[in-house]
């Protein structure tokens, strides 16, 4: 994000939305919240994921893994980095053959690790890439690319050792990505051989393929799910409409990265097990997607009350490509289909979902329950041809945020300059909050990425109402965000300003030995379409 004028918009998917507007000016950086946490908290091998854009806006995802000895020095894993202009097929589960990494404090620090790729010539050629990231706990941190080679936001996980007997019974996916001419996203579910073979034995999945719903497929003969052994991935294969190739990082027997390595798509994503119902009582939910007729991105987040089923009360909000809803937000209403092979279908009335001219209407979604840590989520993907959009819906626990504690955050969106990913810590009171963010900021007509390290960050913002749902602004640029409330400890949030277009989450901070501290979910991110820079709508 760095310097924001009033340019055009971007289309944002992670994190950090809501502290991090834009301004003219570069804010005063503030000294770090205090923290307990050291370098010593960094300790053991971690998963990690990021997906995002390269310096022109093209598609770059990356998952793998890190060996990090407690000291700042980073021992040995493995990468895989895969993007529309990377040579495809990437030489991907390459060894990291070392770097270093810092911890302040307040948890935020930055990694760099050194791999193998392939050049724009198809020459394998050394690679560093830097990691800006913030601790939630010792197992658990948000990141966010941090270098020249691209933009893009994630997770970093301490991985627990699997094995392969570990692997049976039902999982939830979410792929989201690029083909060479369109986004593409799936959800599914894989029923695992409960003799632990690997061996996928059923499921379904749905696929959007450039705002084009090609149905629920059959998970068919011949799909499997491999785990690695120490540092290395397994593999898989998910076979239905078409065959697919991924790397599997398993981070632990419950939550699975993929990472896709055949150069026939561009895909990256998770996998969970799978959820045996849909959670009754309050949800709420974020997505986001393209708005191809406006070439706009777009986002939305709000709740819904869900009565076995029925949905007769729900808010949403929404960001169009600047494009705003109402302060109030749209009343919307629905419900969802019983549940049947680990897939429902959720439709929404009065919803708007980047139709012409924001017209609320009716919208569909596949959905699949996972369970995490907070409890069974929802991965959603929109079916009904009319666009792109994806996200994921929780299980509301709580309906406050708490004062005087410390946040990490992460955002990934657009605005006029192209995609921003951004990292922050902040320190909340009654009614405000203070800290620190590093931005990136992918500069697509400069082909280049600008870093903006240690910026202040600072703002209020309103207690959340009966639903979870909260409101605030920054101080130091030009935002609003609207959140709502999962957990005691995870929050999830939509910018509401017409500067950039994005969504997000940030957690509460554990004691570095505390935990975990977050809604356990990446939600899926629909790249935007090759050679497409998304702009404000007129």
């Amino acid at each position: 994000m760095s310097v924001r004028n009033a340019f055009a918009l971007l289309l944002v998917l992670c994190s950090l939305a809501l502290l991090v507007g834009c301004g003219s000016s570069s804010p005063t950086p503030v000294a770090p919240p205090s923290g307990g946490f050291s370098v010593s908290d960094l300790k053991g091998t971690y998963v990690f994921s990021t997906s995002g854009g390269d310096p022109n806006g093209e598609f770059l995802a990356m998952a793998g893994t890190l060996a990090a000895n407690g000291s700042g020095g980073i021992t040995g894993g493995t990468a895989d980095l895969i993007g529309l202009e990377i040579s495809a097929p990437t030489p991907v589960a390459q060894p990291v053959t070392g770097g270093s990494y810092i911890v302040s404090a307040d948890g935020r620090g930055q990694l760099h690790f050194n791999t193998t790729t392939l050049n724009s010539l198809g020459a394998s050629t050394g690679i560093t890439i830097t990691l800006d990231f913030v601790l939630t706990s010792s197992s658990h941190g948000l990141v966010t690319e941090y270098d020249q080679n691209g933009v893009g936001s994630g997770t970093i996980d301490l991985q627990s050792t699997v094995s392969q007997s570990q692997l049976a019974g039902s999982y939830t996916f979410g792929l989201s990505g690029t083909g060479s001419t369109a986004s593409y996203a799936a959800v599914g579910s894989l029923i695992m051989n409960s003799d632990g073979s690997g061996n996928v034995t059923g499921g379904v999945e749905d696929i959007n393929n450039g705002g084009a719903y090609t149905g629920t497929g059959t998970i068919t003969a011949g799909s499997f799910v491999n785990v690695g052994t120490g540092t290395a991935p397994g593999t898989a294969v998910i076979a239905s409409t078409n065959t697919y190739t991924y790397d599997v990082y398993a981070i632990d027997s419950t939550h699975l990265k993929f990472i896709e390595t055949d150069g026939l798509l561009f895909l990256s994503g998770d996998a969970y097990t799978q959820g045996t119902s849909i959670a009754s009582g309050q949800l709420v939910y974020t997505m986001s997607g393209v708005d191809f007729a406006a070439e706009a991105p777009f986002a939305a987040g709000g709740w819904l009350t869900n009565n076995s089923g029925t949905i007769a009360t729900g808010l949403e909000d929404y960001n169009d490509g600047g494009n705003l809803s109402p302060i109030a937000g749209l009343t919307i209403s629905g419900g969802f289909t019983a549940l049947s092979g680990g897939r429902s279908q959720l439709s929404l009335t009065g919803f708007v979902n980047a139709a012409s001219n924001d017209v609320p209407g009716n919208s569909t979604f596949a959905a699949y329950p996972f369970t995490y840590s907070g409890g069974t989520g929802i991965q959603l993907l929109e079916i009904d041809s009319a666009g792109v959009t994806s996200g994921a819906a929780y299980p509301q626990s709580s309906t406050t945020l708490a004062a005087t504690q410390g946040y990490g955050l992460n955002l990934s969106g657009f605005n006029g300059n192209g995609e921003e990913d951004d990292i922050a810590e902040f320190v909340t009171t009654s009614s405000g909050f203070s800290g620190i963010v590093d931005l990136n900021n992918d500069m697509q007509s400069e082909g280049q990425t600008a870093q903006s390290p240690g910026q202040a960050l600072d703002g209020s913002y309103s207690a959340p109402d009966g639903n979870g749902r909260g409101s605030g602004t920054t101080t130091n640029y030009i935002s609003n965000f609207n959140f709502y409330v999962v957990s005691p400890t995870a929050y999830i949030l939509l910018e509401t300003d017409s500067g950039q277009v994005a969504v997000g989450t940030f957690e509460q901070q554990a004691s570095p030995s505390g935990g975990t501290a977050q809604p356990a979910v990446s939600m899926l991110r629909p790249a935007v379409r090759p050679h497409s820079a998304l702009r404000l709508r007129k």
